[in-house]
C-alpha cells in the first residue's frame, strides 16, 4: 500500500512538472531538472571578477563561487627577464628558499602549519612572473594569507639553507637536461633572443648557481617585489571584502616605490636564426620552429590564437590516421612523418613565438619539414571557413575546460591582471574569437609568416633537416 502511494505521488509530480513543461526526475529526498543551461547562459553566469587597488598599489581580484575550498595567491611582475647575466637564475633559486623559515616560524613549524590545516603551499617562476599561491580550506583563508605574506616579506634566507638549496638546483638542472623538450625550448628562446633577457634560461647557468649569494636574493625581492607590480588573486569560496581588509593588514606594509632608478627591462629583439646540436647516436631528432608573434595584449593574439589551434597537435599513439581533421595530422599520420607534434603560441609582454615543436626519425625531418611550411603557407593563402569555425569551436572549449576548478580560476585571474590590467569576461572572449573568420586569419597568418624569417632549435640526428637559407625560402609561394 505504502508503495502504490510513493507510485502515484512519484507520476503525480511527474505529470505536474510536465504540465509546466519543466521535465524532473524525482530520485529519493531530491528533484533534479535536466533542462541544461546553454552555452551563453553559461557565460553569462559565471560570477563577477572584483577588483580593488590598495593605497600601495597592490590589486585585490577575486572570484567568488560559493564553494567550501578556495585558492589564494601572489601573482609578482618579476621573472628571469629581470634578471642579469650576473644573477640569473636568482628568480627561481629565490622561489626554492621562501619555503625555508621566516623570522616567527622555522621550516618544520612552517610544513606543520600548511599540513596541520589541510592545506597546500606551491610557487613556480617564469620569464616574466613569479608565483606563490595557497590550496585550503575557505574557513583557512586569513591562516593562508598570513603564511603568504611572512614569507614574502619576513624570508631568513639563511646561509646553510642557500648552501643546502644550491644542490638541490643543481641536480634539478641535470634532471631538466634530460627532458629534451625544455632543452629545445631553451635553445630556441637562445637564438630567437640572442643578447636579450628572453633569451636566458629560468634556471640560470650552472656558474650562477654555485655563486648566488643571500645578497643577490634580497636585493632582489627589495628591486621587484613592489606593491603595483603584485596581484593577490582569489578563487572560490572567498569574500572580497573580507579579503581587502585582510590584505591591508598582511600587505599594506610593502613598498610602492623605488629608492633608485626603476628597473625597466629592454625590448627583447627577435632575430631569425638557428641552433643545432648534432648528434647521431640519439634514437630521435626534436626540433622546433617559431616565428616572432605578439604580445599578450595585441589584438592579434586571439587570431594568432585560432591559427595555432588549426594546426593542432597529434602523436601517433592517437587514432584517427588519414581521417583526422587537422591536415598536418592527417598528412602526419598517413605519410609517416613523425612521431608527434605540437603547435604552441608563447607570449609575453611586448613579443611572442608562434611555431611547431616534433619529434621525428632522422629520415623523415626534411619530408615534416616541407609539410609544416606547406601548411603555415596555405593559412596565408587557402585557409577555408570550415577549418576556421572548427579551430574555435576548439579553442573556445579548451579554454574553458582550463577554467575548471578554483585553481585554475585564481591563475587566469592573477596572469590576466599582470598582462591586461584586467581579467577579461568569457562573453567578451567569446565574442573575439567568433569575430575570426578565414580572411582574419589569411590576413594575421601573411603579417606574422609569410616571408618572415624563422628561429629553429634543434637536437639530436639531425644531418637532414634542411640548411637555413632552404628554410627560409620556403616561407614563401612562389605561384603563377
Amino acid at each position: 500500500m505504502a508503495t502504490s502511494r510513493l507510485l502515484n505521488l512519484t507520476l503525480g509530480l511527474t505529470k505536474q512538472a510536465v504540465t509546466r513543461r519543466q521535465v524532473s526526475l524525482f530520485i529519493g529526498k531530491r528533484l533534479y531538472s535536466a533542462k541544461a543551461a546553454t552555452y551563453e547562459q553559461t557565460l553569462l553566469n559565471v560570477p563577477e571578477t572584483r577588483v580593488t587597488t590598495l593605497a600601495n598599489g597592490l590589486r585585490v581580484a577575486t572570484e567568488d563561487s560559493g564553494i567550501p575550498t578556495c585558492t589564494v595567491g601572489l601573482w609578482i611582475d618579476a621573472g628571469s627577464r629581470f634578471e642579469t647575466d650576473k644573477n640569473n637564475g636568482v628568480a627561481h633559486f629565490l622561489e626554492h628558499m621562501i619555503f625555508k623559515g621566516t623570522k616567527k616560524r622555522s621550516q618544520t613549524q612552517l610544513e606543520l602549519e600548511v599540513e596541520n590545516m589541510g592545506a597546500h603551499l606551491n610557487a613556480y617562476t617564469s620569464r616574466e612572473q613569479t608565483v606563490y599561491y595557497a590550496k585550503c580550506f575557505s574557513k583557512d583563508l586569513p591562516q593562508a594569507l598570513d603564511i603568504l605574506s611572512d614569507i614574502i616579506q619576513n624570508s631568513t634566507l639563511g646561509e646553510e639553507e642557500i648552501e643546502r638549496e644550491r644542490g638541490v638546483i643543481l641536480r634539478e638542472m641535470q634532471e631538466v637536461e634530460t627532458n629534451l623538450q625544455e632543452v629545445v625550448f631553451d635553445h630556441l628562446h637562445s637564438t630567437a633572443y640572442q643578447a636579450t633577457p628572453l633569451g636566458r634560461t629560468i634556471l640560470g647557468p650552472t656558474e650562477n648557481i654555485k655563486t648566488i649569494n643571500r645578497n643577490d636574493l634580497t636585493e632582489y625581492i627589495s628591486t621587484h617585489y613592489k606593491g603595483p607590480r603584485i596581484v593577490l588573486s582569489a578563487a572560490g569560496g572567498v569574500d572580497h571584502e573580507n579579503l581587502v581588509k585582510l590584505s591591508e593588514q598582511y600587505f599594506g606594509g610593502i613598498s610602492a616605490g623605488y629608492e633608485g632608478a626603476i628597473p625597466l627591462t629592454s625590448t627583447c629583439r627577435f632575430t631569425g636564426s638557428e641552433m643545432r646540436v648534432r648528434d647521431d647516436d640519439m634514437p630521435l631528432a626534436h626540433v622546433a620552429m617559431a616565428v616572432e608573434g605578439c604580445g599578450w595584449a595585441d589584438s592579434d593574439n586571439i587570431a594568432l590564437m585560432v591559427a595555432n589551434t588549426i594546426i593542432g597537435s597529434w602523436d601517433r599513439t592517437h587514432g584517427g590516421g588519414e581521417n583526422l581533421a587537422g591536415r598536418l595530422a592527417s598528412n602526419s599520420a598517413k605519410g609517416n612523418l613523425c612521431h608527434s607534434f605540437q603547435a604552441f603560441n608563447t607570449c609575453y609582454t611586448d613579443t611572442g613565438l608562434w611555431g611547431i615543436y616534433f619529434v621525428a626519425d632522422k629520415l623523415s625531418i626534411d619530408d615534416m619539414m616541407f609539410n609544416i611550411q606547406n601548411e603555415w603557407m596555405r593559412l596565408c593563402n587557402n585557409v577555408t571557413d570550415f577549418e576556421v569555425q572548427r579551430a574555435k569551436n576548439l579553442l573556445k572549449t579548451n579554454l574553458l575546460l582550463q577554467l575548471d576548478g578554483s585553481t585554475p580560476i585564481c591563475e587566469d585571474i592573477g596572469r590576466q591582471m599582470l598582462c591586461y590590467g584586467r581579467r577579461i569576461p568569457l562573453p567578451e572572449l567569446d565574442a573575439r574569437i567568433d569575430a575570426v573568420n578565414a580572411s582574419v586569419i589569411k590576413s594575421v597568418c601573411t603579417k606574422y609568416l609569410y616571408d618572415r624569417c624563422p628561429a629553429v632549435a634543434a637536437i639530436g640526428p639531425i644531418e637532414q633537416l634542411p640548411d637555413y637559407n632552404r628554410i627560409r625560402s620556403n616561407m614563401f609561394w612562389t605561384r603563377l
